[in-house]
């Protein structure tokens, strides 16, 4: 039975409000004034450190998707009226349902690093190398013992822009978000400190990791409070999903013309081969015309005209694509178990066929460009260089660590620095972590104090726009 009363409640961990709507506003001011969703707009889409402000950055695609989300969820919600709203428990629920799509959309990004994925990778890569023989020294006499090194192993190697937006929202801003927004932005449902197995009913949901060894408890305690099974979605995450996906696919072609990477034409003729050469005549049709129109503009204006004309036309027939999906099978989304992408389910769609090819040509011409692969390499060497820096500060033991919290005097004469440099937020959320630990159980105590002294890290690092990364770079290299 399809009861959205249930996913959309009053819970959340302080000062519940009484009436839905009041709670929903909540959390549209709570996140609007959040200090993480501001850095957004210092962090890459595609090109790092882009002086141009017409160039896309974490925070304007947010933007996009949230007003896509917005149009899906709206859209949505006008074609199960047909059906009768109180078949679905949602009478008064109209603009939850829409709000929280756009809000969670909004903060999909706000747990990504500073330079993109990349990131994410030269950080894994870093914590395999230069984190994990620390671990394997912490001695273990038992068999719980054993085993937690081994969850703490992976989870510390898979840092994640979707788990760490997680932390972001409830433990280094403390938004205090209803369980509802929270839940939604859950976008992968599966443990960083789980092993990925493919093939199964929710493999696709748990291909990536959703949330760290850090949150599994809270994680467990909001998805009991809303009736979401373990391994399953929030049925807002799919709109979300969806909203991002459209969104890509004109923005960086978009962006590539404003940087002078491409033309337009070239951007125009690459399309239309593509097209040719998979026989695909829907993409071909919409750029054929937009492009017509485009050109009978005076040349400034050529190329936003048919940007704008094509997104508009993509992005409402994807929409009501999309929409026809989620009615579609809308109890398996509702139940959080349906396993795909909406955007990427009916593989033989022409819709489909023409998003490979837009995916393709931006993989292929933007992507690989020689200087968006030169950004990235920066980004790894500053992301990296950083991490090195600030390796002292996992080097000390936990009472040493503890002393220099207290502003005692340690041997680490270089810890003494650095640690004042680490936001007083994260400490705090590094803190309470701690705080929860038995400290009479030693070796566990040591092992997971550890543990959250890794998170602090790259909490700190990933939390930092391009610009105050590369800033702190250079001026603790002394370059």
């Amino acid at each position: 039975m399809i009861d959205y009363s249930k996913k959309f409640t009053l819970d959340r961990e302080f000062y519940p409000s009484k009436y839905i709507d009041v709670s929903i506003e909540s959390d549209r001011g709570r996140i609007l004034s959040a200090p993480a969703f501001r850095r957004l707009q210092k962090r890459t889409q595609v090109f790092a450190l882009e002086l141009n402000a017409s160039i896309r950055t974490r925070l304007t695609h947010s933007l996009e998707v949230g007003q896509t989300a917005r149009f899906i969820a709206k859209t949505i919600f006008s074609k199960l009226k047909k059906d009768g709203l109180e078949k679905y428990k949602l009478e008064e629920l109209e603009n939850a349902f829409v709000s929280t799509a756009e809000m969670t959309s909004l903060l999909h990004d706000i747990g990504n690093p500073p330079f993109g994925h990349f990131a994410e990778q030269t950080i894994n890569k870093w914590m395999k190398n230069s984190a994990l023989p620390i671990l394997e020294n912490f001695e273990t006499s038992s068999q719980e013992m054993i085993e937690l090194k081994e969850m703490l192993t992976k989870d510390i190697c898979n840092y994640d822009g979707n788990a760490q937006a997680i932390r972001v929202i409830t433990k280094l801003q403390r938004l205090n978000l209803s369980y509802t927004q929270i839940l939604s932005v859950l976008k992968y449902t599966r443990g960083a400190f789980e092993d990925r197995v493919k093939g199964g009913a929710l493999d696709y949901l748990r291909k990536k990791p959703g949330f760290y060894y850090s949150e599994k408890d809270f994680i467990e305690k909001i998805q009991k409070k809303l009736d979401v099974k373990a391994g399953h979605r929030f049925p807002i995450t799919y709109i979300m999903e969806a909203a991002d996906d459209i969104s890509y696919l004109t923005a960086d072609l978009e962006d590539s013309v404003e940087k002078g990477i491409l033309s337009l034409d070239e951007v125009y003729n690459m399309i239309k081969s593509e097209c040719e050469k998979e026989n695909e005549n829907y993409l071909l049709e919409i750029i054929d015309d937009k492009y017509e129109k485009a050109k009978k503009n005076e040349a400034p204006y050529q190329f936003s005209m048919f940007f704008t004309l094509f997104r508009a036309q993509l992005v409402t027939s994807l929409v009501y694509h999309v929409v026809d999906i989620y009615i579609d099978n809308h109890e398996a989304i509702f139940n959080g178990e349906f396993n795909s992408a909406l955007l990427e389910y009916d593989k033989e769609s022409k819709y489909y066929k023409a998003i490979e090819i837009l995916q393709n040509i931006s993989v292929k011409y933007i992507y690989q460009n020689k200087d968006v692969q030169e950004l990235e390499l920066q980004g790894y060497s500053i992301v990296n260089g950083l991490l090195n820096i600030y390796k002292p500060l996992i080097e000390l033991s936990s009472n040493d660590f503890s002393a220099l919290l207290e502003d005692e005097r340690i041997d680490c004469f270089l810890s003494m620095r650095l640690i004042k440099r680490v936001s007083a937020k994260q400490i705090v959320a590094y803190q309470n972590d701690v705080k929860g630990l038995d400290k009479e159980d030693k070796e566990k105590y040591k092992i997971l104090e550890w543990y959250y002294r890794i998170r602090l890290l790259t909490d700190y690092i990933s939390g930092m726009t391009d610009d105050f990364a590369l800033k702190e770079f250079q001026t603790l290299s002394a370059m």
